[in-house]
């Protein structure tokens, strides 16, 4: 101990430890801390202990739910004999106190005080029997294992009701308790003004407001919250006010507020929830069920593996299971929870981590979960708040070594780290995974493996449909598909091989290729198995919960549609950017073909000839090469950008992303582009090009290059169109090739076009078409190309037709038809989104 420094003794949860000023303490949920607390208020990495050279000091590391001095949250607070402070919660968190190492350590009766108050948050698990690792279950006989598997923390028993039919949130008893007197005024928000404080950024700043009228009425009113405010999972209008009763419940990102009598029950969702399926079945057109009958309950802070052949519906169960296609028939059980009902509050509180990686390669680790967490908090949430998010989720999984380094020169495994690391910035207490081993060797698999089991070691239910059956021992529970979408077993991986009778999973897999017809589901229902484990479930029948309405169920945007385009804007830019590849490809192709143009001979470039020649026939062709060209390069900007973002795109619609905003931000940023390439091809082919002597509005230059921009800009617009309507983005180059192949017939340059049934129609809807004539007007093809019909030099185009209006009407004929494009490509988005979230 240095000479001079007081020594404290610091007790915690009825333990003591007496400091020494030469090293420092940690302090958190994370069971390697110094001061270890097995709180779920507290972070993982809650706050630091240490001498600062003047004194005893705890600094905050940016928890979640904070640490309290007289009721007062702080970041940094100086300790000395007889602080007190507590962590997580104001009133009943754990309770830190410091004493001089002079006196009396505390005995075991005066450590019991803060023992007991850092455990009562506790108390709920403690009611029910711990579930078990199946290595642990595999050691107990089965006929003492059977009352712990039916409990309903472990299997969802029947669903608690309060006194007006609606769900209570869970049965777990209330995190804290709030007097309502009448009269009072009672704010809930992130702030540390509020009256009701709530630690979590998916909730306003200044969020919901609570009054207790002096006539005994009770009413919660919004205060233009971005995430919304909901009561009993119906989100009431922003800034509206709604009136609550006895037992109504409030949902405030992940905390809830129960009105019970006098007090306002405060339940904060941590992780330890129930989650359950009940008869799910999902039948397609032509009456074939692909999902049928399916029922499972996933068992509080548990990792849950599902596996099965080809065909077994996993990934319609997973859809099914997070509301991104409800099934049919049968309920989703969040807590106790409809989620099909209260999908618009409870989505926020579930992480999706697809197949396929679900942000951008080009982008740092960082700034990939930087305008990740831009996009998913509320719009008040300040850019340090963000910061420190961020942060804290890059060392929960280690990936803070790496957050510099570009997401495409990771690790597969490292990648899908990367991919949990974006679900996790808005703390979700179920996550499910689809496939995520998918493509790894052995070693990477079971480090991501062992990454989930960490994940529901740490609080969190998860989820995982996968192919691989190396690491399923690290699973509490296993769900078997069956061919045909039914439930051949559900229970512990380790007793699995042994309900089938094989010794292998290849064994069984093979079981159901060979008999597909079996009813693997009956055989289950008929087992012991089944009693034990799902059983209950499904003598429950599906609760009878009234269907919001459309505008209820749809989740609300975190920001508004402005501040959702300029992020999306910026992100874009960012991924370009970083792209050098593409960069160079956006100057060179325009640059090629403008140089392609020149090659073309042409003694009277684009002008009117001399009075030795009655025609300038390469007028026409010199402008078929650039506008083609440009109908080539607006397609190709646009052509793969919708299809190689879908997965993206799809998981950031479920959580509150606005359609228009994404497709704003892609029409926009590939316009100026397309702009840019527009000015480069016209540009290099008007350089050693005489040009006409007068324009018809601008000049003759001026007004050519519009005409070429803006069928770039319709090109580009049908570009997307393609890029929305395929499956893949190999697909993509095809089409792009039979569209640039298809301009060149249609322009009217190659053949005459005007005047004949059907085919003059259809050409109209050709940008090119509208792209030439609009240049046309100004270069006077009509009178500057040989006419088509040499019998009738007066034959002439009338989209040629030399006239200010005349361009006018083509240049707007063009942008009508890339307003067009605009329109279909928003419906065909309307297909990649969860059903819920299309208008």
């Amino acid at each position: 101990m240095r000479h001079g420094v007081p020594e404290l003794v610091l007790e915690l949860n009825g333990r003591s430890w007496t400091l020494d000023p030469s090293r420092s303490y940690t302090l958190g949920r994370d069971p390697g801390s110094d001061l270890a607390v097995d709180d779920a208020r507290v972070s993982w990495r809650h706050a630091t202990v240490a001498w600062d050279g003047r004194g005893w000091a705890i600094e905050d590391h940016g928890s979640t739910n904070g640490t309290y001095a007289e009721g007062r949250r702080v970041q940094r607070v100086e300790l000395g004999p007889g602080s007190a402070l507590r962590l997580g919660n104001a009133t009943d968190g754990p309770l830190l106190t410091l004493a001089s190492a002079a006196r009396p350590v505390a005995t075991a009766g005066a450590a019991q005080e803060p023992a007991a108050q850092a455990s009562a948050y506790q108390a709920p698990a403690a009611q029910a029997p711990a579930y078990q690792a199946p290595a642990a279950q595999q050691q107990v006989p089965e006929q003492q294992q059977a009352p712990v598997r039916q409990q309903p923390a472990q299997g969802g028993g029947p669903v608690p009701r309060q006194q007006d039919g609606q769900p209570a949130p869970g049965d777990r008893s209330p995190t804290t308790f709030h007097q309502v007197a009448l009269g009072r005024v009672m704010r809930i928000g992130r702030a540390l003004e509020n009256e009701l404080v709530v630690s979590d950024l998916q909730v306003s700043r200044l969020h919901a407001q609570f009054t207790a009228t002096p006539d005994g009425r009770f009413e919660i009113h919004d205060l233009g919250s971005h995430n919304g405010t909901y009561v009993n999972g119906e989100r009431i209008p922003k800034s509206g006010t709604a009136s609550i009763g006895q037992g109504d419940v409030v949902g405030v990102g992940h905390s809830a507020f129960r009105l019970v009598g006098d007090r306002l029950e405060e339940f904060v969702d941590t992780g330890e929830v129930s989650f359950s399926a009940r008869h799910l079945t999902v039948t397609v057109d032509g009456g074939k069920q692909i999902l049928k009958d399916v029922s499972f309950g996933v068992p509080e802070k548990s990792l849950v593996g599902v596996i099965g052949p080809s065909g077994s519906g996993k990934s319609t169960l997973l859809k099914a299971l997070t509301g991104y296609r409800p099934a049919d028939q049968g309920d989703v059980l969040y807590d106790n929870r409809n989620l099909y009902k209260q999908f618009a509050e409870l989505r926020q509180r579930i992480g999706l981590v697809p197949q396929d990686d679900i942000l951008h390669k080009e982008l740092s680790v960082k700034r990939a979960l930087k305008y990740a967490a831009k996009l998913r908090f509320p719009g008040d949430t300040a850019e340090a708040e963000r910061a420190a998010r961020i942060d804290e989720v890059l060392r929960e999984l280690k990936l803070d070594l790496h957050k510099d380094k570009k997401v495409s020169s990771l690790s597969g495994g490292q990648r899908k780290r990367v991919s949990v690391a974006l679900e996790l910035l808005t703390k979700p207490s179920l996550i499910f995974l689809d496939e995520p081993t998918s493509g790894l060797d052995p070693g990477m698999d079971r480090d991501v493996m062992q990454l989930l089991r960490g994940l529901a070691d740490d609080g969190r239910t998860v989820l995982v449909v996968t192919h691989s059956v190396a690491e399923l021992a690290i699973c509490d529970k296993l769900l078997v598909m069956a061919p045909g979408g039914a439930v051949a077993y559900f229970g512990p991986p380790g007793e699995a091989l042994n309900f089938f009778g094989y010794t292998t999973w290849a064994d069984v897999f093979s079981a159901f290729e060979n008999y597909r017809d079996y009813d693997w589901a009956g055989r289950w229902r008929g087992s012991q198995h089944y009693q034990l484990y799902a059983a209950d479930l499904d003598a429950v029948a599906p609760q009878d919960v009234r269907m919001p309405s459309v505008r209820q169920a749809r989740p609300p945007k975190p920001q508004t549609w402005g501040a959702q385009l300029m992020t999306l804007m910026r992100r874009y830019v960012s991924v370009i950017a970083s792209d050098r590849g593409f960069l160079a490809l956006m100057v060179v192709l325009p640059a090629v073909l403008g140089i392609v143009s020149l090659v073309i001979p042409a003694d009277f470039g684009l002008g009117a000839p001399d009075s030795h020649h009655a025609f300038n026939s390469d007028a026409g062709t010199i402008t078929l090469i650039l506008a083609v060209g440009m109908c080539f390069s607006g397609a190709a900007n646009s052509v793969r950008e919708l299809i190689k973002e879908r997965v993206i795109y799809e998981r950031e619609r479920a959580t509150g992303l606005s359609r228009s905003a994404y497709l704003m931000s892609k029409v926009i940023v590939l316009g100026v582009i397309t702009a840019i390439q527009g000015g480069i091809i016209c540009g290099i082919g008007f350089s050693t090009r005489p040009m006409p002597v007068r324009g018809l509005i601008m000049p003759p230059a001026v007004e050519i290059c519009l005409a070429i921009i803006s069928l770039g800009l319709t090109s580009m617009m049908v570009g997307l169109v393609i890029s929305s309507l395929v499956k893949t983005a190999e697909k993509t180059m095809p089409l792009l090739v039979m569209f640039a192949i298809v301009q060149v017939v249609f322009t009217g340059i190659l053949f005459r076009v005007y005047g004949t049934l059907g085919l003059e129609q259809f050409a109209w809807l050709m940008p090119a078409r509208w792209g030439v004539a609009a240049a046309g007007t100004t270069l006077d093809l009509s009178h500057l190309m040989p006419p088509f019909d040499k019998d009738d030099p007066a034959d002439l185009d009338p989209l040629w037709a030399h006239t200010a209006s005349q361009w006018a009407t083509d240049v707007g004929v063009q942008l009508l038809l890339a307003a067009v494009c605009v329109f279909v490509v928003a419906r065909l988005l309307r297909r990649h989104e969860p059903e819920v979230m299309r208008k």
